[in-house]
């Protein structure tokens, strides 16, 4: 089979030849734009909510938390699915690429189904896990999860296709969709939060309806994308007979990365319980921080997943000297970002948090929050531009070893810390170094990784 390129290889990048530094920033730069177009899209929706009530906040911040472990379940079809589909195209096996990306779209719809039906089914179990103070913030926080429960399948798409699309070095596709997205929700959310003429005001649900349409515009345009594509996705046929053991591939490549993203926002959610005893206010910090510091990992998520395309071409090239300078130049990028962003956080924390929550007790928490997690942030994009090339080379197991259990520590660590003089402040101080040591860790496990190939003529 010969892919029809001709009329797409003006926006698709080079990732086996030419400058490796141009290569890939042609290929992060949307990608990290996409990254803060979503960042922005969440932004939003807490600007117009604290608006509201901190309690809105907390509210739509919990039931979010299913939102962000959607990106972990996502990930069991979507990392080994991008892998395979790179290694294939690196070795001129266009065909296989075909095959393992049909693949994990069939996976991918089939988990969003579900737990798109978990959500709604569920919703008052999995709030209450979370023991919120106040009856309203508890129904607010309800609602607001099976509206965003109804879309699921969409946010699942979506993700799955950005992967497939930035694998075959066309990152500006994505971030053109995810741009018009944003837009779309900016224009929504004020009108169904706070009503406009016969639109009765609905607050958080009216957020999460917003969300929802503005997904909903988004996978339509995704899907119009690989209809239009003639490079793969236009090969792909999602109804065909599933591939069972190309699935049990992907799968088996993807668990390790799959169960540490799970794993983060679980933790995030037990986290979140301890937060809950020091008020629904506190809840409300740690939504609106951890919105605010995604500007660090969401930005390193988006060029880590460059790293993964670029590392896996070439890795499934056999041209690791390649793969081995993208890898260092990618982490001499990204670690001017995290230095940049800790910078930001440190100076700017009060007017930073000022913008979502203006009551002066709640301001004060926040900005504890931001200055703690600040010295983080270098330490979050080593960590998550190391998973990506970990996965590029195929190798998912070990940093989701270390990953996971550093993340898993934080829960004993914050209860230790909060034991003492620190109170709220001793589980920010969990998550910071938690963080140091994961980034330091991943760093090192893939040096010494490179080395041994290196030894072995890989």
């Amino acid at each position: 089979m010969i892919f029809g390129k001709e009329n797409d290889m003006e926006k698709r990048v080079d990732l086996r030849g030419g400058p490796i530094g141009r290569a890939l920033m042609q290929l992060a730069l949307p990608l990290m734009a996409t990254s803060l177009v979503q960042m922005a899209y969440n932004l939003t929706d807490m600007i117009w909510i604290g608006r509201v009530s901190a309690g809105a906040v907390a509210a739509v911040g919990v039931a979010g938390m299913f939102n962000w472990l959607s990106s972990g379940l996502v990930a069991l079809a979507r990392v080994g699915g991008q892998v395979r589909v790179g290694h294939c195209l690196g070795a001129g096996n266009e065909e296989g690429a075909v095959k393992y990306a049909c693949a994990s779209i069939q996976m991918c719809m089939a988990m969003a189904v579900v737990y798109g039906a978990v959500l709604v089914g569920f919703a008052p179990g999995l709030i209450g896990f979370f023991k919120l103070n106040s009856p309203q913030v508890v129904l607010n926080a309800q609602r607001y999860l099976q509206v965003i429960g109804l879309g699921m399948p969409l946010v699942f798409f979506s993700q799955l296709l950005t992967a497939l699309l930035t694998v075959t070095g066309d990152s500006r596709t994505p971030f053109r969709i995810n741009a018009v997205g944003l837009v779309a929700n900016i224009v929504l959310d004020p009108l169904f939060i706070f009503g406009l003429g016969p639109l009765p005001a609905l607050g958080a649900v009216g957020a999460g309806i917003a969300t929802v349409l503005g997904q909903l515009l988004v996978a339509a345009q995704f899907l119009a994308a690989a209809l239009r594509d003639r490079h793969l996705l236009c090969h792909v046929r999602p109804f065909s007979r599933p591939d069972f053991s190309k699935m049990a591939d992907i799968a088996s490549l993807s668990l390790p990365a799959a169960f540490q993203n799970a794993l983060f926002p679980l933790i995030s959610m037990v986290i979140s319980r301890m937060v809950a005893g020091f008020g629904d206010e506190a809840v409300a910090v740690q939504k609106v921080g951890s919105q605010v510091e995604s500007i660090t990992w969401i930005t390193a998520d988006g060029f880590a997943a460059a790293v993964n395309s670029f590392v896996a071409q070439n890795w499934g090239a056999r041209d690791l000297p390649r793969a081995r300078r993208g890898f260092f130049t990618a982490l001499g990028l990204i670690s001017a970002w995290g230095l940049f962003t800790t910078a930001l956080l440190l100076v700017l924390a009060q007017p930073i948090f000022s913008i979502f929550i203006d009551e002066p007790a709640v301001v004060q928490m926040g900005v504890d929050y931001l200055e703690i997690l600040a010295y983080s942030q270098l330490f979050m994009c080593w960590e998550s531009v190391v998973v990506g090339a970990f996965a590029g080379v195929g190798r998912t197991l070990a940093p989701a070893v270390v990953c996971s259990t550093f993340t898993v520590a934080r829960i004993p660590m914050a209860m230790l810390l909060t034991a003492t003089a620190l109170g709220l402040c001793g589980i920010w101080w969990s998550i910071t170094i938690s963080s140091v040591v994961k980034g330091v860790l991943c760093l090192a496990m893939f040096l010494l990784l490179l080395r041994k190939l290196e030894k072995q003529g890989c």
